[in-house]
């Protein structure tokens, strides 16, 4: 019966993603009678199906992370080429989207290959159904969160760069760097020896508990206020990117299960405490509070 359920929640997450790419694409029909955004979502399930095989005969998820950032390369990749030439703004998304994509998949990468393990995996590795569950959703992960991107390099509307334009791509710059400062403040605190054991409350974690994912939200943001003067009809579906990587890292995979493994290990130390009412769980609007998350 468990065996059962796993396999309705795989194909209820790759009817979503397929299906909300069919919904975007509608009236695009240039290759084989589908859109390029269907066409692309169909790449990102397929890459991540086809490493989960040697992944789960091996039981390991070292190649996670790296196969999300090579899923986006290739999607990024497909829709460039299924729909030359590219104008500025096709072309300017593309290298937003890839450097993101190497940036990010070579640190998580890095950083899996020195610690040996992802703790979220722990159970799930040693099961291939729950596994592909994992797989599945980093497929979904992917064609949502690049919808918009994609929408931008396929569309057939290309406009001059205008107020949007700049507006997107400054937020892009802006998420970027926070998220990369975040990162290297995280990596930098880690290595200290005299931090074993101890939880990151300087630079940007000193104003945010989650400055990275700060900056994730805001640059993928970037790109859907950039996809905005280029869409039309059905393509507004595309504009559940924003949204998925908000829900995503607030509700589900990010930030929940980071406070509640935080609460677990330092919740009854006073200094956390004392941080956590000082400090905002994501958006520095305010001060902090005491044990949501």
């Amino acid at each position: 019966m468990k065996s059962i359920r796993t396999l309705i929640v795989i194909l209820i997450v790759a009817l979503v993603g397929l299906g909300l790419s069919y919904l975007a694409g509608m009236g695009d029909e240039r290759v084989a009678g589908y859109s390029v955004i269907f066409v692309c979502a169909a790449v990102a399930f397929g890459v991540n199906w086809l490493v989960f095989i040697p992944s789960a005969l091996a039981r390991t998820e070292k190649f996670y992370d790296l196969t999300g950032a090579i899923t986006y390369l290739s999607v990024i990749g497909v829709a460039a080429t299924l729909s030359k030439p590219l104008d500025l703004r096709a072309l300017v998304v593309a290298a937003l989207v890839a450097v993101w994509a190497i940036r990010l998949g070579g640190f998580l990468f890095l950083r899996i290959q020195k610690d040996g393990f992802d703790r979220r995996f722990d159970e799930i590795k040693t099961n291939p159904l729950r596994f592909l569950v994992t797989w599945s959703l980093q497929g979904l992960w992917v064609t949502l969160t690049a919808a918009c991107a994609v929408m931008i390099i396929s569309n057939e509307t290309r406009l001059e760069p205008g107020l949007f334009f700049y507006a997107g791509l400054a937020l892009w710059l802006v998420g970027f760097g926070i998220e990369v400062i975040a990162d290297a403040q995280k990596s930098a605190f880690r290595k200290d020896a005299a931090n074993a054991g101890r939880f990151i409350s300087s630079g940007l974690w000193s104003w945010s508990r989650h400055p990275n994912y700060v900056g994730e939200i805001v640059l993928w943001l970037g790109i859907a206020v950039m996809a905005i003067p280029v869409l039309n009809g059905w393509q507004w579906v595309a504009m559940i990117s924003p949204v998925f990587v908000y829900l995503l890292l607030t509700r589900v995979s990010g930030v929940p299960l980071l406070e509640r493994r935080a609460e677990q290990k330092w919740g009854e130390d006073p200094e956390y405490r004392a941080y956590c009412e000082a400090t905002p769980v994501l958006f520095p609007l305010g001060g902090g509070d005491k044990r949501d998350g």
